[in-house]
């Protein structure tokens, strides 16, 4: 099977292997967005008197045909393809003949597969930002549901002020509305196109119309200069990755607190069976698995964003096959992220705090106490902080 850059002389199988590793199964999840681009561009090229009429008839058709299969399952990105772009025009080709040869003038895989994980990270991003509002949500629905639920506050592991179940779910509700602008404000990196671009370097001897494809793909701005293009890879999808990061962080100390919370110790705090796991040999137990995991992955989102940086952080400039290796670790982020969010809004509402053990310091209120002290007799707070330490000592 020929691949995009084959001249004729075989390729070691051994080198095939090495060389795609998991790539070009990752691929098979940009497709539907390989096809928009590749749509985009050929009526670019037909714009620019550089592909006929019926060429981009025929490109367009058997590209839609061509996602529409493979959302039905009816292929996929074959190692023998290498990559999703080989896969693509080698299928385009056999489908409409040479006209499918003709679609990458202008560009290169480079370009192609960046404004395809693009796309894709502009989906991802608004999947994200709605499944953290969700939970806000589910929080916030907690926190009106045990409106009435006291909870000691903690400094140091020790209760320290006064709480309720209201403010303890309001404070995470606000910082997940917080981590969903982290994430909007990550999308500036990837609302830049890349497309004709090509290798890094542009289209010389090529009147192309990058300004058209921004358009149709619905970018923002033109990235220029060309050479920006292999400079700034990696850099988006770390961004997109930190607030992901920052994210699952939120995620696992929510999930410490209720971990805690719902200890025989504590009792604070039950889950149903539903959303528990069993010993294979304590009858007894009811496991909170759902929410170590969650508490575990933010672990797993971290080392994610350390290795895109650590795999871009001494390139030098221009393309280098070492970019691949981002996609892993930027799609397996993303898709634990998106499995948590979804789990975490019927297991906060399956959530029940049971008041009768909840019991508060009787000197959780020593605090209050120091703040009216020095406003009813017009002390220095510190004068009254000392007074009340005094008579709790007594």
């Amino acid at each position: 099977m020929s691949r995009l850059w084959d001249k004729g002389a075989p390729l070691d199988e051994r080198v095939l292997r090495y060389t795609a590793g998991e790539d070009y199964a990752l691929d098979d999840r940009l497709v539907q967005y390989d096809v928009r681009a590749s749509i985009a561009h050929a009526e670019m090229l037909n714009a620019q008197g550089l592909l006929s009429l019926d060429d981009l008839d025929a490109i367009r058709d058997g590209l839609r045909v061509l996602a529409e299969q493979h959302a039905q399952g009816k292929w996929h990105v074959e190692l023998a393809d290498e990559d999703g772009q080989t896969a693509l025009e080698r299928r385009l080709t056999e489908r409409i003949g040479a006209a499918g040869a003709r679609i990458h003038l202008g560009r290169s895989r480079n370009d192609q597969v960046l404004t395809a994980i693009r796309l894709y990270l502009r989906e991802a991003i608004d999947d994200l930002e709605s499944g953290a509002l969700e939970v806000a949500e589910a929080l916030d629905e907690l926190g009106v549901r045990e409106a009435a639920t006291l909870l000691p506050g903690y400094t140091h592991m020790q209760q320290a002020m006064p709480s309720s179940v209201p403010l303890w779910a309001g404070g995470f509700a606000a910082e997940l509305r917080d981590d969903v602008e982290g994430l909007h404000g990550a999308a500036r990196r990837i609302s830049l196109s890349p497309l004709g671009s090509a290798a890094g370097y542009g289209t010389p001897g090529l009147a192309i119309d990058r300004e058209a494809t921004r358009a149709t793909l619905g970018f923002a701005a033109v990235q220029e200069p060309v050479t920006a293009v292999q400079l700034s890879r990696g850099k988006g999808e770390a961004q997109v990755l930190f607030e992901i990061t920052l994210l699952m962080q939120d995620l696992s100390r929510l999930a410490a607190d209720v971990l805690l919370f719902s200890t025989r110790e504590f009792g604070f705090l039950s889950l149903p069976e539903a959303f528990t796991t069993g010993s294979s040999i304590m009858p007894q137990k009811k496991n909170p698995d759902v929410f170590e995991l969650i508490r575990g992955r933010a672990a797993t989102a971290l080392g994610c964003l350390s290795e895109v940086l650590a795999v871009c952080a001494k390139l030098p400039s221009g393309y280098n096959r070492d970019l691949q290796l981002v996609k892993f670790p930027l799609f397996r982020a993303i898709d634990l992220a998106l499995e948590t969010l979804a789990i975490l809004p019927p297991a906060i509402a399956a959530m029940h705090f049971n008041r009768e053990a909840i019991r508060l310091d009787p000197a959780i209120d020593a605090a209050e106490q120091a703040n009216r002290l020095a406003v009813r007799e017009g002390i220095p707070f510190r004068e009254a902080y000392r007074r009340v330490a005094a008579k709790l000592r007594d």
